[in-house]
């Protein structure tokens, strides 16, 4: 059977649909101290290994995000709990995430937004990044 509506649509259909930011905007404001904000790395756990993430994000990687969001999961994570944060979430390029954004919409969040372009343009712009070595070693410490 064919595809009939290809990625591409499905993203652009999710664009439409929610919030997203740009990587200056995500950096104007963490620099800026903003409470509210909290980043959500969705990439699979290798990906995490072999390129680092965002110092601060959340790991939840995409195949278990709805049920780490709902409370009525036995995968729940207090950490979606609050909802006086904003969960910004982030990819390797701005399609899972997202893909997962309007899903998060769809259970009733809106609380949730996007990364334009996730970890690949987060890289290109310089912003700050940490290997998993680092943040490992930050909690130890």
């Amino acid at each position: 059977m064919p595809i009939t509506r290809g990625f591409r649509a499905l993203v652009d259909e999710a664009s439409a649909q929610i919030t997203t930011y740009s990587v200056a905007q995500v950096r104007a404001r963490l620099q800026a101290g903003d409470p509210r904000l909290q980043l959500v790395d969705i990439r699979d756990v290798r990906e995490l290994e072999r390129e680092g993430t965002v110092p601060g994000a959340l790991h939840a990687p995409r195949g278990m995000l709805e049920f780490w969001v709902d409370p009525a999961s036995p995968y729940f994570k207090p950490a979606f709990g609050d909802e006086g944060k904003e969960f910004v979430l982030f990819c390797g390029a701005g399609w899972r995430s997202a893909l997962a954004t309007q899903a998060l919409q769809h259970m009733g969040m809106d609380n949730v937004a996007h990364i334009d372009g996730g970890f690949t343009d987060w890289v290109a712009a310089g912003a700050p990044t940490e290997t998993l070595e680092q943040r490992k070693a930050k909690k130890a410490g």
